[in-house]
Order: structure tokens, then sequence, then C-alpha cells
């Protein structure tokens, strides 16, 4: 124990304590909403577009994480936009975009002259090689997305789960549903660099489907998840440190035995999964 305890002797271990925190809180609270929603593969979709402005950003000298962003964001809108206007099937505009940000990526490194970085750190990342830029840039977007929650709790569970009222009250549905798509796209890009994309995607779902496990509401569904993530985070951290191996696979490792063994309690001692059941106050799609 103590030598656990000592590694916050080092900075590169309370760096990942805290992005493991960061990480966390915002994948908690967004992934919980794009469960919820039923919308993980257009998260899927946002992320592997991004690598399209990576790209860009390589290419014409500036930073790949604001290319990111950019490049995040408009798909995000993109997606939102083909479906409802161009009358295209969901799932082919994001096979769309995730396809070109992809190929814009890599022909975009191709062309970069000098050395060619290597985009496969942006799908696994390092949390423990944190910076302090990449904390500050953590802790910017939680400050947003815990303001943005709790100014607009209540119209977000309105516009996002009964959208067709939300329309006959004359409720702003199309600049809600723009802002939430757009806040997801912010979430996973800021949180690429730091965990990876790979990580980025389970800590927007395993946590919320072990909470899922023992609530059927969203906002403590939410608090459960926060919770689940930075702890299956803090223990793959220790496993690493203990086993030697990478932290991004030790922590989804952790997070996917937790679920397992917490289903399997609930079957053996007959505890009823919520997963069968519509939450409350977040009517699910079918």
């Amino acid at each position: 124990m103590q030598e656990i305890l000592a590694l916050f002797n080092f900075e590169f271990f309370r760096n990942a304590f805290l992005a493991a925190f960061m990480a966390s809180l915002t994948c908690g609270i967004i992934g919980t909403y794009i469960v919820s929603r039923r919308i993980v593969f257009i998260s899927g979709g946002i992320t592997h577009a991004s690598f399209g402005g990576i790209g860009m950003g390589y290419f014409f000298g500036f930073n790949p994480i604001l290319g990111a962003i950019v490049f995040g964001i408009l798909s995000a809108l993109g997606i939102e936009l083909f479906t409802k206007k161009a009358d295209l099937r969901e799932d082919s505009a994001i096979a769309m975009l995730w396809s070109l940000g992809m190929a814009l990526g890599v022909i975009f490194i191709f062309l970069t002259p000098g050395y060619a970085p290597n985009l496969m750190s942006y799908l696994f990342g390092n949390i423990l090689t944190v910076s302090q830029d990449d904390l500050l840039f953590l802790l910017f977007l939680s400050v947003v997305v815990i303001g943005f929650f709790a100014a607009f709790y209540r119209m977000i569970i309105f516009v996002s789960f009964d959208e067709e009222f939300a329309l006959t009250n004359n409720a702003p549905v199309r600049l809600f549903n723009a802002l939430l798509i757009s806040l997801v796209a912010l979430t996973i890009v800021l949180n690429i660099r730091v965990v990876g994309i790979i990580l980025v995607m389970s800590l927007m779902t395993i946590p919320q489907a072990i909470a899922n496990l023992f609530t059927k509401r969203f906002d403590t569904m939410m608090f459960y998840s926060i919770a689940f993530g930075f702890l299956g985070s803090i223990i793959g951290l220790i496993l690493s440190y203990i086993y030697d191996i990478p932290s991004g696979a030790a922590i989804i490792f952790t997070l996917v035995v937790c679920y397992g063994i917490i289903k399997i309690v609930f079957l053996i001692f007959g505890g009823a999964s919520v997963n069968n059941h519509k939450a409350e106050g977040i009517p699910l799609k079918n």
C-alpha cells in the first residue's frame, strides 16, 4: 500500500490521476447521454472523422487538436444535417463521414514534409504522458460540460427524449440537438490526445452499462458512471504499474471485468437489471 501511495510523489502519476478524474467526469456525463439515446455509433463516427482535422493540423502547421475539434464538430453537425435534410440513413451518413475523415487524415499526413507523425498515438493514447497543457484542456472541458448540463438539464431531458412533444411546445429542439452533438464531439476530441480513442469510447459506454445495473434515473446514472469510470481508471493505473502493462488496456480490462462480476452477482442473487426497462425520465428509443 505504501508503495502505491508513493507513486503520488511522481508528477507523471499525479497528472495521470487528475486526467483520469476529469476524463471520467466528462465521459461519464456525455456517455450517459449518448448511451441513453442509443447514439454510441454516432460518437464512433465523430471520433474517426476527427482524424481529418489531425492530419490537416500537421500539414498546415497548427495544433492538430484544434483541427480535430473543428473537424469533429463539423462532422457531428454534418451527420445531423444529412439525416434530417438530405434524407440519408443515419448509419450511411456516419459511415461516409467516418471514411472521409480517416482518408483525409492519412492523405494530409502523407503529404506533410519531413518526419511523418504516428497517428496511432491518437488511437491508443497514453494517460501516463499527460502534460500540464492537456490537463488545462480537460479542465476547460469539465467546466463547459458541467456548466451546460447544470444550466439546461431540464431542457436537455425535454428536447432529447420527447422531441415531438418539445416541437409542439415550440422548444428550441434543433438548437439543442446541435449544441449537444457538438458537445459530444468536443468531449471526444479533447479526450483523444490524453487517453486515446479506444479508452474514450470505453469510458463512454462501460461505466454507463455498470451504472444501469443499479439505477434507472438519468441523473443518478450520470453520477454512478463518473464514479465507476474513475474507480476503474485508478485500479487500471495501479495494475499497469504492478504488472508493467499498458495503462489504457489495463483500465479497459478492469472496467469490463467489473461489469462482468457485478452482472453475475445480480444474476445469482436475483437482482433485476434495469436494462430491460425504460429508464425513469429518459424514455429510450425503440
